[in-house]
C-alpha cells in the first residue's frame, strides 16, 4: 500500500485541547464546572434572540454543552468551543470554530461563532478572544478561509467581524433556521492574507 501524503500525516496532527492567552483574557475548552456560568449568561434576551440556542435554556442544556458536545468537537476535530474568561475567572463568553471541514491538500473551512455575556459587553473582550482564536485556526489547523454568518440585524455580531477584517460578501436568503422559520443571513470571510499571513495554498482571485 503507498504511504499516504504528506498533508494527511504531517499538516494536522492529532488535535490536543489547547489553552490561550491574551493580555485580558484566559481561553479554554469548556469545563463540567462551567455549566452554571453557561446557564446564567444565556438567560439574556439578546443571546436567545440572535443565536440557535434552545429557549428556554435549561441547566441541562448547559450541563449537556460543556460535558458533551464540546469535548466532542475537540475529540473529533469537528468543532473547537473555548469559554472566554477574565484573569479572576469570570466567564466572558464563548468562542468557537465550528463546521469545520475535513483535512485536505487545499486547506481547511470553518465558521467563528461567538456570544458574549451581557454584563462583559462594551470592553472589546470579544474581539481581543476572536484575534487570538483566528490567529490559531490559521496558524494550527491549516484553516484557509474562516467564514462568518448572522442573522440580518446582528448588528453587534457584525460590527466584532467587522473589527476582526472580515469582508463582507453579501445577504444569504433563508441562510439561518430559526425556531420553525428561516432566517436571512449576512456573510464574510478571513483569509490569512487579511492578518498578514502567507496562505499555506495559493488564492487566485478572480480578475
Amino acid at each position: 500500500m503507498p504511504d499516504p501524503p504528506d498533508w494527511m500525516t504531517d499538516r494536522i496532527p492529532p488535535m490536543r485541547t489547547v489553552t490561550l492567552e491574551t493580555e485580558r483574557l484566559l481561553l479554554r475548552p469548556f469545563e463540567p464546572r462551567d455549566a452554571p456560568a453557561v446557564h446564567a449568561a444565556c438567560q439574556d434576551p439578546d443571546i436567545l434572540r440572535w443565536t440557535t440556542l434552545p429557549e428556554p435554556y435549561l441547566p441541562e442544556h448547559a450541563r449537556a454543552f460543556v460535558t458533551d458536545v464540546a469535548p466532542t468537537g475537540w475529540r473529533e476535530d469537528t468543532a473547537y468551543n473555548f469559554g472566554v474568561f477574565t484573569r479572576a475567572g469570570e466567564l466572558v463568553g464563548a468562542m468557537g470554530l465550528v463546521r469545520i471541514t475535513p483535512p485536505g491538500p487545499e486547506g481547511r473551512l470553518a465558521e467563528l461563532g461567538y456570544w458574549t455575556a451581557r454584563e462583559q459587553r462594551g470592553r472589546g473582550h470579544t474581539v481581543e478572544a476572536a484575534r487570538a482564536v483566528v490567529d490559531w485556526a490559521f496558524a494550527e489547523l491549516d484553516v484557509a478561509r474562516l467564514e462568518w454568518f448572522a442573522e440580518v440585524g446582528n448588528a453587534g455580531s457584525r460590527a466584532v467581524a467587522e473589527r476582526l477584517g472580515f469582508v463582507m460578501e453579501g445577504t444569504l436568503r433563508a441562510r439561518i433556521p430559526f425556531r420553525g422559520t428561516r432566517r436571512d443571513a449576512w456573510v464574510a470571510s478571513l483569509l490569512p492574507s487579511d492578518r498578514g499571513r502567507t496562505p499555506a495554498v495559493p488564492y487566485l482571485p478572480a480578475p
